[in-house]
């Protein structure tokens, strides 16, 4: 097992990775909080597999745990399947209790959401079952809920109290699953390391010891900027954002059930690639590199033919990145080194939205 320290301005926390971590959990927490109440959420793919484990630990250190299992999928990212949990909640947790969000994406969103407003905000653990978790949303503390209008509009910054990251788990996920985790690892190297982006084209990262070297590299690159810009007003955080800004777009285009997150963060990387073309300069033999490297994980680099340019344009507008009807757009002048540039125009994104 390794251990890395996020580092914060009001606190730190660590994030362990390793194998057969689930059945220490307990042990874990209790290093962090004295035994009492806590809930865990899970869903209808997670619980079945590892919820079991993890109240037997947490039971065995003292914890009572409650397990909330809500329905897979993008769609319970709701303010109204938040407050139904936080409804449950009120009948055993209180402010001394804690939350365990043990799912992907989604459920680390939900769940940290939950715990940042329930009674103004209790402690999360994460506890990732998936890869573009464990190397992305897991960590900074952004929380949040999915609205008619766009992704991830309402939310809060909650840092969790600890992530645990069992690579044992990435063993159950249906490859497709799986191999979206890379989008966020290919754009982190992107943004800020070249290094990696070299190593990624030359090695292989399917065995537990490098894949679990390679999420604690990933969890050091986005901890690193995180701890610049906190509450992500500088603009430093804001590069994390790289490939999201079309990459959300595409997703709320196919209704959130089409294109999974990160085959659609894979689309907006190169068309954020492309437009870095003509507005940072970026090599075109670099932006072949991204691409190959991108299909070399088998992640999608081309939009399905039966999903319509116009529905992405309609999501774009909506976009929280934009700014005072400004687009902040992650443009990169060389594989390794990002930045934000403010001349970046609709017309550049419908070009490049076109060219995918």
């Amino acid at each position: 097992m390794t251990s890395t320290e996020v580092r914060t301005a009001g606190e730190s926390y660590s994030v362990l990775i390793g194998s057969g971590l689930l059945d220490s959990v307990g042990e874990r927490i209790k290093e962090k909080l004295s035994p009492g109440r806590c809930a865990i959420i899970s869903d209808t793919n997670v619980a079945p597999l590892f919820a079991d484990a993890i109240q037997k630990s947490l039971s065995a250190a003292g914890f009572e745990p409650k397990l909330i299992t809500i329905q897979a999928g993008e769609q319970s990212k709701t303010l109204q399947q938040a407050g139904a949990i936080c409804d449950r909640l009120f009948l055993s947790l209180d402010r001394q209790s804690f939350v365990i969000g043990l799912g992907g994406g989604v459920i680390g969103d939900l769940s940290g959401f939950v715990a940042a407003i329930f009674k103004r905000g209790i402690r999360h653990v994460q506890i990732p079952t998936t890869l573009l978790a464990m190397v992305d949303s897991s960590i900074g503390g952004k929380t949040g809920v999915n609205t008619a209008a766009g992704k991830n509009l309402l939310g809060a910054f909650h840092q969790p109290l600890l992530v645990i990251d069992d690579i044992y788990v990435l063993k159950t996920l249906p490859r497709r699953f799986l191999r979206q985790g890379f989008a966020e690892i290919v754009k982190h190297a992107v943004i800020a390391d070249a290094k990696m982006f070299r190593e990624l084209k030359n090695e292989a990262v399917s065995d537990t010891l490098s894949l679990e070297t390679l999420i604690q590299r990933n969890v050091e690159i986005k901890s690193g900027i995180v701890a610049k810009d906190e509450f992500d007003q500088k603009g430093d955080r804001a590069l994390l954002n790289f490939g999201h800004t079309i990459g959300h777009a595409i997703e709320r285009a196919g209704n959130y059930e089409k294109i999974l997150h990160g085959e659609a963060v894979s689309l907006g990387i190169i068309a954020a690639c492309v437009i870095s073309v003509r507005k940072a300069g970026l090599p075109q033999a670099e932006v072949a590199a991204v691409v190959d490297l991108l299909q070399r994980f088998g992640l999608p680099t081309r939009l399905p033919e039966d999903l319509p340019h116009q529905r992405i344009l309609e999501a774009l507008a909506l976009d929280k990145k934009f700014e005072q009807d400004q687009i902040r757009f992650v443009v990169t002048p060389k594989i390794g080194s990002a930045r934000l540039s403010d001349d970046v125009t609709m017309d550049d994104i419908r070009d490049a939205v076109k060219r995918l």
